[in-house]
């Protein structure tokens, strides 16, 4: 019965940070069709900010945390799997042009993931170990069935929850910009939430194992999400002499640490 109930709270807590995700992609249904080359370096530096700060605050402090917590020490998976993330999505990117024909490959020109694809992976993959956080953080109230732990798994949720807004919209704005059609872009956005309660669940019922590899995949995450930034967004948000990329990647990290730090 606890299994169950564990089981329910997680597949109600990662629905909601789920969904939070859905509603920040849907602000794409309310942007102009056609957006200036501004407003899309402006976007890119916003969705470079909030990703910065997530890496941070979302993901590698709380990889150190649950390392100590586990009696390890905390730097270790953290840069450890920090590496590992970044090291993973440069191989990506580098092997990609070797899996399109070879008729369709330009000589001399590199095809890797384009800017798009890779934010939605980076942020996909950042969203993994936060649903697997939520989780276990449920599948442990009700293993325990106490209410202070139960409490701070639905704080826990309800946090991340709000954290997934911006994030939901850090994706699928850039898609949008870069010329896909508004559902392509929100489906995008919406998508990258969708592992949460996947894995959530998942989590809730191999909880005994997921404690001990958490550390490493939130750093694993940090690396993707830091390799996207600096190889694709912030470049091609400060394209030219404007400073509207810098001022969206500011204002995108303010607002996601902001969140971090008042609802962690």
């Amino acid at each position: 019965m606890t299994d169950l109930t564990g089981l329910m709270w997680a597949a109600g807590g990662t629905g909601f940070t789920f969904l939070m995700t859905v509603l920040g992609a849907s602000v794409v249904f309310f942007m102009k069709k056609d957006g200036s080359e501004t407003t899309q370096k402006a976007f890119l530096g916003f969705a470079a900010g909030v990703m910065i700060a997530a890496s941070v605050w979302s993901l590698l402090i709380p990889a150190i945390d649950a390392a100590e917590k586990l009696g390890k020490i905390g730097w270790i998976p953290a840069a450890g799997g920090f590496a590992l993330g970044v090291i993973f999505l440069m191989g990506l990117d580098k092997l990609m042009p070797y899996f399109h024909p070879e008729p369709d490959r330009q000589e001399g020109v590199k095809k890797g993931l384009k800017h798009s694809a890779m934010l939605v992976f980076a942020i996909t993959l950042h969203n993994i170990p936060e649903g697997m956080a939520v989780g276990l953080a449920f599948a442990l109230a009700a293993q325990d069935n106490n209410s202070v732990l139960l409490a701070s798994a639905i704080a826990l949720a309800v946090g991340m929850g709000i954290q997934n807004f911006p994030e939901g919209a850090a994706i699928a704005m850039p898609v949008r910009q870069s010329g896909a059609g508004r559902g392509k872009a929100f489906l995008c956005g919406a998508a990258s939430g969708l592992v949460e309660p996947v894995f959530g669940i998942l989590t809730v019922l191999i909880a005994g194992t997921v404690q001990v590899i958490l550390p490493w995949l939130l750093a694993f995450a940090a690396g993707a999400m830091l390799y996207v930034v600096v190889e694709e967004l912030i470049p091609e948000a400060h394209l030219g002499r404007s400073s509207v990329g810098t001022i969206g990647v500011m204002a995108g990290f303010v607002l996601m640490m902001i969140l971090d730090v008042a609802l962690g």
